[in-house]
């Protein structure tokens, strides 16, 4: 039984991981997380599976004259998804939709060379890949990061998160071969409610975890994981 809130996202990857290693993964491993808040949790399942961890970077594509409304979203700098029902009836201008997605490239572009420091993206096809965030509300940013990684041709795909509404784990659950959601309280109103410590991840943080080692000797392996 999860006990909720979390201390923060540290324990809830922790308690994550331990999670996943009861589905005994088959094949190599590879983490990936959502920045910013993903990377915490994304590091403890990494280092639980000796995983190397990564990031997927999603940018939302506002509607040119209202920005905080979704017309779509980019992953990767150039996996793009868009609501043709709300492009064609608001009757936005291809040129437009070019134009955001041209300057949301680069920002995804700029993102990964700040996170990896140079470091090119980690080869998914044929692996499993472990795809985490430190919570799913709408899940509409995981949905991108899916549909993105699944277009790599992973060998498996698993959606993995602490807490999550409902309705975002069951949509989800179709864009994935599992989605592990630990806990699923309702109510639902925010991420940030399941957490006592909810701060924000800098840049810096997630350059330092990517950074890490997450490869331990094998016999720091928990056995559970060497007998698959």
């Amino acid at each position: 039984m999860i006990q909720l809130p979390f201390a923060n996202r540290v324990e809830a990857g922790r308690l994550l991981a331990a999670e996943l290693v009861t589905r005994k993964l088959q094949g190599d491993v590879i983490v990936l997380a959502l920045p910013r808040g993903g990377l915490p949790v994304g590091l403890e399942v990494a280092k639980t599976f000796g995983a190397p961890l990564d990031v997927v970077i999603v940018r939302k594509l506002g509607v040119p004259w209202q920005p905080e409304l979704a017309m779509g979203a980019i992953a990767g700098g150039s996996f793009q998804t868009l609501d043709e029902a709300l492009i064609g009836g608001l009757g936005i201008p291809r040129e437009e939709i070019d134009a955001v997605a041209t300057r949301e490239s680069a920002e995804v572009a700029r993102r990964e060379r700040l996170y990896r420091s140079g470091r090119p993206p980690l080869e998914l096809h044929g692996r499993t890949v472990v795809l985490v965030d430190d919570g799913l509300a709408t899940g509409s940013t995981m949905l991108v990061a899916a549909r993105y990684v699944r277009s790599l041709k992973p060998r498996k795909l698993i959606i993995a998160v602490p807490v999550g509404s409902v309705q975002a784990c069951q949509r989800l659950r179709r864009e994935a071969d599992e989605c592990v959601c630990l806990a699923t309280p309702q109510p639902f109103a925010a991420v940030g409610e399941w957490y006592v410590d909810f701060r924000q991840v800098t840049d810096a943080e997630v350059r330092h975890f990517l950074e890490q080692d997450h490869l331990p000797p094998a016999a720091a392996v928990r056995p559970e994981l060497q007998k698959q």
